[in-house]
């Protein structure tokens, strides 16, 4: 199984979980709020959003479901992370939650792909930034809609023969 994992409280991480799933057809749909996270023990490819929340915290829905999503095995798992933030007013937390879910994800085992560059970000600090790269996929729709489109474009890309 392959599946999209999303939660959203504003309706911007929904918004690019449903964009990322029109070019990834084989991929399921999956809300985390109202289905929860059970299904990623099923899948072998998949794809984790998450906006972060507050001064750099998950969001609500993922923050409720992270004892149990580090309860699963992602060893034998290839995931992809896509993140939002906001860093004109979030610059030194812009989006730690996808750094928080890739510590969590990598220490389970997951195979985690789609690094991205973070040129084009104005930002001081981020824990979702490794040796130079993003763990994945970063969009600021506060700031940056523009550029949505052509980065999820660039990352489908990247990341489409590997999941």
């Amino acid at each position: 199984m392959k599946a999209i994992f999303y939660a959203s409280s504003t309706g911007n991480t929904e918004d690019v979980a449903n964009k990322i799933k029109d070019k990834l057809e084989d991929f399921e749909l999956i809300d985390i709020a109202s289905q929860g996270v059970s299904k990623i023990s099923e899948c072998d490819s998949l794809i984790i959003g998450t906006p972060t929340w507050g001064e750099g915290d998950l969001q609500d829905d993922w923050e409720d479901s992270f004892d149990e999503l580090q309860e699963i095995d992602f060893s034998n798992k290839t995931v992809a992370l896509f993140g939002l933030g906001d860093q004109e007013n979030y610059y030194d937390e812009f989006v730690n939650a996808m750094g928080t879910m890739y510590e969590a994800l990598k220490s389970k085992g997951a195979n985690i792909i789609g690094f991205t560059s973070t040129q084009g970000y104005e930002y001081e600090e981020s824990t979702a930034e490794l040796d130079g790269k993003f763990v994945g996929l970063v969009l600021d729709e506060d700031n940056q809609p523009e550029l949505t489109d052509e980065r999820i474009a660039n990352w489908i890309s990247d990341i489409k023969t590997k999941l």
